[in-house]
């Protein structure tokens, strides 16, 4: 098929719709039927999550110039122009399309002559994300996957009666189900983004440095990937890491999913970070800093909640866990939330997007 970009796809890759050569038709090797589109080299865990329960075809594209090679376990089809999604999707030709972002969906008509299936990258909580997805995308896509009940019931209030909406969970969370906590002394620092979320790490980060400054604990420092790069962030991102340079038992966490930096850790700090809903899948304590920017906002109270970090509610919570209290709401959060959280939120995702590409 002629375009004007250059779509380079891979031994497994184009179909060869158009052909006129039934031979060349029969001998052709069959497309992945299945084609990830991601945004930024984080939301790659997503798909990986899901792809890894796929028995179809598949592969990814990089809508943004930096998701170019950002996955190793699913194949990158190597386009000219990322930002040209329709002109590349048409020439790919799959049968499904997969999504798990929404910025910019309004420049895209690909979804016209495709499925689209949606499904969130994480699951914030208290940042307005659920009814921001629901009148942004949900008009344009033939399924959208949910992770849990509570993000289910605004989709179905949004989307058009053909449109399948249906409770998954959180791929990328799966492999946190009934993992052992390292009892290691290992502390996760995760904020929101700033620049979007206004979450607490302008105003927490340092402080949050400081406070593990040559403690006991190990505190992994996982600033957003948006605050690494960009924005109002990206100052004291770069603050705290000349800062760590000096600590030997604090770590600027680069791994590009989280997943294993949770296994790793005991207790999570945090805000409103869609880290949460991960995080929450482990058991594990949490610890919630309530010193966000967004006077529209408030923190969801999940876990135990704070203006400020300090090491003897870290003790606490490591030595003795969440107090009953927190754990009642924490119950309560989890039941409101209906997230599915068995390990096989991957599979059953998987099983929606081959049921589309059918």
């Amino acid at each position: 098929m002629e375009s004007r970009h250059t779509v380079s796809v891979p031994s497994r890759g184009r179909r060869t719709k158009g052909l006129e050569d039934a031979e060349r038709r029969e001998e052709a090797h069959t497309m992945g039927t299945i084609l990830y589109a991601i945004e930024r080299p984080f939301m790659r865990k997503t798909f990986e999550a899901i792809d890894r329960h796929v028995d179809s075809e598949s592969a990814y594209i990089p809508v943004r110039a930096d998701a170019r090679g950002c996955s190793d376990r699913i194949e990158e089809i190597d386009v000219d122009d990322p930002g040209a999604v329709d002109e590349n999707v048409r020439a790919i030709d799959p049968d499904v399309v997969v999504y798990n972002h929404r910025f910019g969906i309004d420049r895209f008509t690909f979804y016209e002559e495709y499925p689209l299936v949606h499904v969130r990258h994480g699951a914030s909580i208290g940042r307005g994300e659920v009814s921001v997805t629901a009148t942004t995308i949900l008009e344009h896509v033939s399924v959208a996957l949910a992770p849990g009940e509570r993000w289910a019931t605004a989709y179905r209030d949004a989307v058009p009666p053909d449109v399948l909406v249906a409770v998954v969970g959180i791929p990328e969370a799966d492999v946190l189900v009934d993992s052992p906590p390292p009892r290691e002394r290992r502390v996760l620092y995760a904020p929101t983004n700033y620049m979007v979320g206004r979450g607490a790490y302008a105003n927490t980060a340092r402080s949050v440095v400081e406070c593990f400054a040559d403690s006991e604990y190990e505190l992994l420092f996982r600033p957003h990937p948006t605050d690494r790069r960009e924005g109002p962030g990206l100052p004291v991102t770069r603050a705290c890491r000349d800062r760590i340079a000096a600590l030997p038992n604090v770590v600027f966490d680069t791994t590009t999913t989280p997943a294993e930096s949770m296994r790793r850790s005991d207790v999570l700090i945090s805000d409103y970070s869609g880290s949460i809903a991960e995080w929450l899948h482990t058991g594990r304590p949490l610890i919630q800093l309530t010193d966000i920017d967004a006077p529209d906002r408030e923190v969801p109270r999940i876990g135990t909640t704070t203006e400020a970090i300090d090491l003897e509610l870290v003790d606490d919570r490591y030595c003795n866990g969440e107090p009953a209290a927190v754990a009642r709401r924490r119950a309560a959060w989890l039941a409101d939330l209906g997230i599915p959280m068995d390990g096989r939120a991957g599979e059953r995702a998987a099983e929606e997007v081959m049921r589309c590409a059918a």
